[in-house]
């Protein structure tokens, strides 16, 4: 079994000529045909092959970063869009029987591009007509399929509910599939925890194409898809979710500060109080640069939501947080779905539907670094990232603290192991426009450096990362065979003392490892470990 299992992997590591990929792609087809009885018209309609005129379109609209647009040799062989879930289940077996990989996109910010981009010839699976929501306010859960947006799903709570929201991301074309799958963490997280800590069922197609439920996966496998990555035991075809209380007012606001107004001494406070506060209130920080070349200055955004009203807010600030000189003109009150649109960058006058826009914002090349936080970072400390920083023209440092319902779930709770004792998440993020070689290479190793800067005050042993923040840097598989060990490297930092029992896990319930990619949970077995 093991020998023929590395063979396949043997094949598939040849490159494709254009007359194999024609000739897989005519099999894929077929198999498709007879898989789902016969639809030709149909199939035509969901699958785009690299010839086809759509084809780049279809691999773009999703693509949320430009990195890799010019990267034809790592695209899909075929594009399948699916309506309903047995093209999904055939998809899988026609995968299977033509020795292809699959990969799985649902919103397409997948940091690193790993769910529309192999080394290996691959089908992917985009998700975009998957993406029903049923809100069910008698018992307060929605269904929400993986293909659904988070804008989508909390524009479907607002208008079912005015006291109703839900913990996940602050950026609306992220989809609801991998998001949650990584954890989720957003804005409500020091009140109700993370996505991944609020879903109580889920639909999950194995690798024999057989759909889950809880109930049929077993508690191992629950426990492993909410936030240990999914994409590596199956795919995801919905989650049920709880939702979670809201008030009908809450309060934001955006305070910018300067060095000359003592950023600097400002965030070295902030360290030290912002897990520490009510948990209804969430402070983070945006250190950025603003101005171009000579007029270039370091600003930080102390940017927050508040569940409650301005009078339940200021005299709050006065005690833990005066240092910020917080006043009621500073901050604005509004509904919760408001909230939503205020921490996405629009303004909160702005028609709910913008939520709907399954595109970002601002689409340029990125790449993002994440650390966790258990000691303040010294003044010097700060001081030489701001000065890093000045380097770059379009870099963030974005702060995100923890605390509050986080110190209260296990580390083994779910996968996401990075609760008590983190004061706070950072995320080191580079944007650029000109999407050269050059350009690229130049920011790759601006986020090395001022990652490596920061190893002397980030958690150590490991030093932790966040999941959904993908970055191959910290080591990935290789697509032939990846022992446990060697997949160690990466694995623990994202999941700590989870990641063994993720790899028992994903070794019973896909033992040919057929959901796999650069960064899955590996197999635990004799030959791989």
């Amino acid at each position: 079994m093991e020998l023929s299992y590395c063979a396949v992997f043997l094949i598939l590591l040849i490159p494709i000529s254009r007359a194999d990929a024609t000739s897989v792609e005519k099999q894929f087809k077929e198999c498709l045909l007879t898989q789902l009885d016969g639809n030709s018209e149909h199939i035509e309609k969901i699958t785009f092959t690299s010839s086809s005129t759509l084809y780049p379109q279809v691999w773009d609209s999703l693509a949320q970063n430009p990195r890799w647009v010019n990267i034809s040799s790592r695209k899909p062989l075929m594009i399948l869009t699916p309506f309903h879930e047995s093209e999904i289940q055939a998809a899988i077996l026609c995968s299977k029987e033509l020795k292809l990989q699959l990969r799985v996109r649902s919103g397409g910010h997948d940091y690193e591009g790993l769910s529309y981009l192999s080394d290996v010839p691959f089908v992917m699976v985009d998700l975009i007509n998957i993406r029903s929501i049923e809100i069910n306010l008698a018992d307060e859960t929605a269904w929400v399929q993986a293909g659904a947006s988070i804008g989508e799903l909390y524009y479907k709570i607002s208008k079912a509910s005015k006291v109703h929201g839900f913990p996940a991301g602050t950026c609306p074309s992220v989809g609801i599939g991998g998001h949650i799958s990584g954890g989720g963490q957003g804005l409500m997280l020091r009140k109700h925890g993370l996505a991944a800590d609020n879903v109580v069922d889920a639909y999950l197609i194995d690798a024999n194409g057989k759909i889950h439920d809880r109930k049929s996966m077993g508690e191992d496998v629950f426990w492993a898809i909410r936030g240990g990555d999914a994409s590596s035991f199956g795919v995801i075809l919905a989650w049920k979710i709880k939702l979670v209380r809201v008030p009908p007012i809450v309060t934001g606001f955006n305070v910018p500060r300067t060095p000359e107004e003592g950023v600097t001494d400002l965030i070295h406070r902030w360290q030290y109080i912002a897990h520490d506060l009510h948990e209804d209130l969430v402070i983070r920080v945006i250190a950025q640069i603003s101005g171009h070349d000579k007029s270039k200055k370091f600003r930080a955004t102390f940017n927050s939501i508040f569940l409650g009203g301005v009078d339940r807010l200021i005299p709050l600030m006065n005690e833990s947080f005066p240092e910020l000189g917080l006043q009621a003109k500073d901050c604005t009150e509004m509904s919760w779905i408001q909230s939503v649109m205020f921490i996405a960058g629009y303004n909160i006058e702005d028609p709910l539907e913008l939520l709907l826009n399954r595109t970002t914002m601002f689409k340029r090349s990125f790449k993002a670094k994440s650390d966790f936080f258990k000691e303040p970072v010294p003044k010097s400390g700060l001081e030489g990232a701001w000065k890093l920083l000045l380097e770059e023209e379009i870099a963030f440092l974005i702060m995100e603290p923890y605390g509050g319902r986080m110190n209260e779930i296990s580390e083994s709770e779910i996968p996401f192991p990075h609760r008590k004792g983190n004061l706070y998440n950072l995320q080191y993020l580079v944007n650029w426009e000109v999407n050269s070689d050059e350009a690229s290479r130049r920011h790759l190793q601006w986020a090395k450096m001022v990652y490596k800067y920061m190893t002397p005050y980030v958690s150590k042993s490991p030093r932790a990362a966040y999941f959904n923040y993908k970055d191959l840097d910290l080591g990935k598989n290789k697509l032939d065979s990846t022992s446990y060990s060697e997949a160690s490297v990466w694995g623990k930092k994202y999941f700590k003392g989870n990641f063994r029992r993720l790899a028992q896990i994903k070794t019973k319930f896909d033992p040919l490892n057929f959901f796999r990619n650069e960064q899955s949970i590996p197999l635990l077995n004799s030959h791989h470990s």
